[in-house]
């Protein structure tokens, strides 16, 4: 009995670990192409985009530079992630070149409460974000309509994951402020280049994406 038991605890073990193998691949190919076609959304001018990196400290940053047919820079766009009240929340942020205001943001992952904190990501809470002011900082208030540029509006019964989006937006409007100059964004960038040629990206050495934006 005990062998049985064994014998079975070991097959099912294994099969667990293929299955995995052959899933987890699916699912990180997946989570990737949705991460590429967010950039898309929240810098909705952008044909191409070019990945900037630098390593400060430990810690490795990445910047997605949006950039027009001609090469010219629309924006840049970044992820903003931490804990929320169930667990991580990720979002891509969309920043105009004023780095001033928001394009957009779009919540990749989440895990928050069904029919409160996971309102987040719907439309009427993420729109909110397209135009907002970063500085000095976005704030949200409860209960009532913004009153200044730099305000959203949380949602009512969700104020932990309202905050959570809020925080982690400034957290990372900071570090690309402090990290990314603008005249260094601002350098001109190869136009995207035809389908089977490869386009380098800037200083940093990371290719571009080749992609045209649907």
């Amino acid at each position: 009995m005990f062998l049985n038991l064994t014998v079975i605890g070991v097959l099912a073990g294994g099969l667990l670990a293929v299955i995995f193998s052959v899933a987890d691949p699916l699912i990180q190919a997946n989570k990737e192409k949705e991460l590429k076609e967010s950039i898309f959304v929240v810098l909705p001018e952008a044909k191409d985009y070019v990945v900037m990196e630098k390593t400060v400290g430990k810690q490795k940053l990445t910047l997605y530079k949006g950039i027009d047919g001609f090469g010219n820079a629309v924006g840049v766009a970044f992820k903003a992630e931490g804990s929320g009240f169930q667990g991580k929340i990720v979002t891509m942020v969309g920043l105009g070149l004023d780095y001033l205001q928001l394009k957009g943001i779009k919540v990749l992952e989440q895990l928050e409460t069904p029919g409160l904190g996971n309102r987040i990501s719907e439309d009427s809470f993420q729109g909110q974000f397209k135009g907002v002011e970063v500085k000095p900082r976005i704030e949200y208030i409860k209960n009532r309509k913004p009153e200044k540029p730099n305000q959203i509006q949380a949602i009512t019964g969700a104020t932990i994951s309202s905050d959570a989006v809020v925080k982690h937006i400034n957290k990372s409007v900071e570090m690309v402020l402090r990290e990314f100059p603008i005249e260094e964004v601002l350098k001109k960038t190869a136009p995207a280049a035809p389908a089977g040629e490869k386009k380098t990206g800037e200083a940093t050495g990371v290719e571009g994406n080749g992609q045209d934006k649907p």
